[in-house]
Protein backbone atom coordinates (compact mmCIF):
# COMPACT_ATOMS: atom_id res chain seq x y z
CA UNK A 1 0.00 0.00 0.00
CA UNK A 2 1.13 3.56 -0.86
CA UNK A 3 2.08 6.17 1.70
CA UNK A 4 -0.12 8.81 2.36
CA UNK A 5 0.21 11.34 -0.60
CA UNK A 6 2.60 9.41 -2.18
CA UNK A 7 2.23 10.54 -5.57
CA UNK A 8 0.44 12.41 -5.19
CA UNK A 9 1.76 16.56 -6.44
CA UNK A 10 2.97 18.83 -3.32
CA UNK A 11 1.09 21.90 -2.53
CA UNK A 12 3.01 24.60 -3.72
CA UNK A 13 2.43 27.88 -1.91
CA UNK A 14 3.93 31.09 -2.46
CA UNK A 15 4.34 32.96 1.44
CA UNK A 16 4.41 36.77 1.28
CA UNK A 17 5.81 38.69 4.73
CA UNK A 18 4.73 42.25 5.45
CA UNK A 19 6.33 44.99 7.87
CA UNK A 20 3.28 44.89 10.92
CA UNK A 21 4.62 48.18 12.69
CA UNK A 22 3.74 50.02 9.49
CA UNK A 23 0.13 49.78 10.16
CA UNK A 24 -0.17 49.71 13.60
CA UNK A 25 3.07 51.36 15.14
CA UNK A 26 3.84 54.00 11.51
CA UNK A 27 0.33 53.98 10.89
CA UNK A 28 0.34 53.38 7.26
CA UNK A 29 -2.97 53.22 5.49
CA UNK A 30 -3.81 49.22 5.40
CA UNK A 31 -4.48 50.23 1.70
CA UNK A 32 -0.74 50.95 1.15
CA UNK A 33 0.47 48.14 3.17
CA UNK A 34 -1.26 45.91 0.84
CA UNK A 35 -0.38 47.46 -2.54
CA UNK A 36 3.26 46.79 -0.75
CA UNK A 37 2.96 43.02 -0.68
CA UNK A 38 1.13 42.79 -4.20
CA UNK A 39 4.29 44.21 -5.62
CA UNK A 40 6.38 41.77 -4.12
CA UNK A 41 4.68 39.07 -5.17
CA UNK A 42 3.79 40.02 -8.40
CA UNK A 43 7.69 41.15 -8.57
CA UNK A 44 9.14 37.38 -6.55
CA UNK A 45 6.43 35.59 -9.73
CA UNK A 46 8.46 37.52 -12.46
CA UNK A 47 11.64 37.78 -11.42
CA UNK A 48 11.53 33.28 -11.63
CA UNK A 49 8.86 33.04 -13.93
CA UNK A 50 10.97 29.90 -15.74
CA UNK A 51 11.13 28.23 -12.79
CA UNK A 52 9.14 24.20 -12.47
CA UNK A 53 7.44 25.47 -9.42
CA UNK A 54 6.40 29.02 -10.78
CA UNK A 55 5.04 27.59 -13.78
CA UNK A 56 3.03 24.89 -12.15
CA UNK A 57 1.47 27.29 -9.67
CA UNK A 58 0.34 29.85 -12.20
CA UNK A 59 -0.93 26.99 -13.97
CA UNK A 60 -3.11 25.84 -11.49
CA UNK A 61 -4.44 30.20 -11.78
CA UNK A 62 -7.49 28.99 -9.62
CA UNK A 63 -6.38 27.53 -6.88
CA UNK A 64 -3.33 29.25 -6.08
CA UNK A 65 -2.65 29.45 -2.55
CA UNK A 66 -0.29 32.25 -0.74
CA UNK A 67 0.61 32.71 3.25
CA UNK A 68 0.13 36.33 4.45
CA UNK A 69 2.40 36.84 7.62
CA UNK A 70 3.95 39.49 9.42
CA UNK A 71 6.94 40.38 10.55
CA UNK A 72 7.42 42.65 13.56
CA UNK A 73 9.58 45.63 12.27
CA UNK A 74 11.98 46.11 9.72
CA UNK A 75 14.85 44.27 11.80
CA UNK A 76 13.52 41.08 11.91
CA UNK A 77 12.07 41.46 8.16
CA UNK A 78 15.58 42.01 7.19
CA UNK A 79 16.91 39.08 8.93
CA UNK A 80 14.78 36.66 7.66
CA UNK A 81 16.12 37.66 3.98
CA UNK A 82 19.14 37.42 4.75
CA UNK A 83 18.19 33.79 6.33
CA UNK A 84 16.42 33.09 3.25
CA UNK A 85 19.31 34.20 1.37
CA UNK A 86 21.85 32.04 3.63
CA UNK A 87 19.36 29.01 3.05
CA UNK A 88 18.93 29.80 -0.99
CA UNK A 89 15.68 29.84 -1.05
CA UNK A 90 14.58 32.40 -3.69
CA UNK A 91 12.65 36.02 -3.25
CA UNK A 92 12.35 39.39 -3.33
CA UNK A 93 12.57 41.54 -0.74
CA UNK A 94 10.13 44.98 -1.92
CA UNK A 95 11.87 48.63 -0.44
CA UNK A 96 9.60 50.94 -1.67
CA UNK A 97 11.07 53.52 -3.07
CA UNK A 98 11.85 56.49 -3.21
CA UNK A 99 11.90 56.29 0.83
CA UNK A 100 14.03 53.01 0.33
CA UNK A 101 11.95 51.41 3.35
CA UNK A 102 12.36 47.60 3.25
CA UNK A 103 7.86 46.62 3.63
CA UNK A 104 7.71 43.25 3.10
CA UNK A 105 9.21 40.34 1.40
CA UNK A 106 7.68 37.26 -1.01
CA UNK A 107 9.24 34.06 -1.65
CA UNK A 108 8.80 32.39 -5.15
CA UNK A 109 6.17 29.67 -5.38
CA UNK A 110 7.67 26.50 -3.23
CA UNK A 111 6.60 22.54 -2.09
CA UNK A 112 4.89 23.90 1.38
CA UNK A 113 7.21 21.57 3.20
CA UNK A 114 10.44 23.29 2.07
CA UNK A 115 9.96 26.39 3.10
CA UNK A 116 7.11 26.46 5.92
CA UNK A 117 10.46 25.87 8.96
CA UNK A 118 11.84 28.76 7.98
CA UNK A 119 8.64 30.92 8.06
CA UNK A 120 7.71 28.84 11.30
CA UNK A 121 8.38 32.09 13.94
CA UNK A 122 6.22 34.60 12.21
CA UNK A 123 2.63 34.53 12.69
CA UNK A 124 -0.17 35.11 10.09
CA UNK A 125 -0.74 39.04 9.69
CA UNK A 126 -3.26 40.85 10.97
Amino acid sequence: MAAPGAGAPCRLVQYVVVRSDLVHQLSWPLGAVITQACHAATAAIHLHYGDPDTQRYLEELDSMHKVVLGAPDEAALSGLSDSLTQAGISHKLWIEQPENIPTCLALKPYPKETVQPLMKKFKLFK
